[in-house]
């Protein structure tokens, strides 16, 4: 299976637990990680899986580093039609109300462009003894199943 996991990070953790989803990945599966400054979302295909880890940041806005991928998502409106993707968000339930919100921005703008959200949507807490990564590789494996799902008989 092609999968391509995009992270979006103020701090690095974003980056660091997509990097292992990747390492936990590639055995098995075609994998690239990137970082959403990097990644044009006219790219975005149904041809591979996306796994979508975002941090938050501020009043609850797009980390620095998923800034100019939220912009150019905006800007383009690509079709994500077919597009299937699994979404992973780190935030801190200490700001209740912003709790996780970097994620959810793009989570609404692919669902609105077309894209279907697949398994459970992952999160960590900053203020729980959770390691990221551990919730991340834990979640995974669900995520796997569910994006593998839709390709059977195709």
């Amino acid at each position: 299976m092609k999968i391509t996991v995009l992270y979006g990070t103020e701090s690095g953790n974003s980056e660091l637990v997509a990097e292992d989803l990747g390492a936990a990945l590639q055995a098995d599966h075609d994998v690239t990680v990137s970082d959403l400054r990097d990644f044009d979302p006219a790219l975005i295909k149904p041809d591979t899986h996306y796994i979508v880890v975002c941090s938050t940041h501020g009043e609850g806005e797009l980390p620095e580093s998923a800034l100019p991928f939220g912009t150019r998502l905006e800007e383009t409106a690509p079709d994500l039609t077919g597009v299937r993707y699994a979404m992973f968000g780190l935030g801190d339930t200490f700001y209740e109300s912003t709790y996780s919100q970097g994620s959810e921005i793009i989570d609404r703008k692919f669902t609105e462009l077309g894209g279907v959200r697949v398994g459970e949507y992952g999160r960590h807490d900053a203020s729980s003894w959770d390691l990221a990564s551990d919730l991340a590789l834990a979640w995974l494996p669900g995520i796997v199943q569910a994006l593998a799902g839709d390709r059977v008989g195709r």
